[in-house]
């Protein structure tokens, strides 16, 4: 072998043995961050709370808990789109406010805790809230829901 042939042997050695090197640290890199990508935000903690909505009734199995943690596990049994509202109040749950459109609840008016905008039918939706003692009433808001009997009421203790 001449002197060009080495230089070319030791080159290409030294490159695969850089590529190798490369290689290592990636694989390490992306080993370390892994678990973090997978684990997923943190899970909601409190009383798991079933709430079935359907078309123009909504049914929640747990009228009243003790202590304020909740996840709302709400779901959409009904063929159609629906909202899920919050509000903390003293009214009846048939008597929320109407807003000027004659068809939804005027929030503006109450006092909202929380929300899912949109629940496509079929799935379930999850609202975790930390609550202090007192009524609530959850709602859909969509035109003519509310009026069409999507209310019911829950309450909340305090601890102890």
């Amino acid at each position: 072998m001449s002197t060009p042939d080495v230089l070319s042997v030791e080159l290409a050695v030294d490159q695969d043995l850089r590529h190798r090197i490369r290689l290592c640290l990636a694989v390490g890199a992306f080993a370390r961050f892994t678990p973090a990508a997978c684990s997923g935000p943190p899970q909601p903690s409190g009383q798991v709370v079933d709430v079935t909505l359907k078309d123009f009734h909504m049914d929640n199995r747990t009228p009243s808990v003790t202590g304020g943690d909740v996840v709302l596990q709400v779901h959409n049994e009904a063929p159609a789109t629906h909202e899920f509202v919050v509000v903390r109040t003293d009214l009846p749950a048939n008597g929320l406010p109407i807003g000027p459109d004659g068809l939804s609840v005027n929030e503006d008016w109450l006092d909202r805790v929380g929300e899912i905008n949109e629940l496509d039918a079929g799935t379930i939706g999850t609202l975790p809230l930390h609550l202090a003692p007192g009524r609530y009433v959850f709602f859909c808001n969509l035109d003519g829901h509310y009026l069409g009997g999507m209310h019911t009421v829950f309450e909340v203790g305090a601890d102890g």
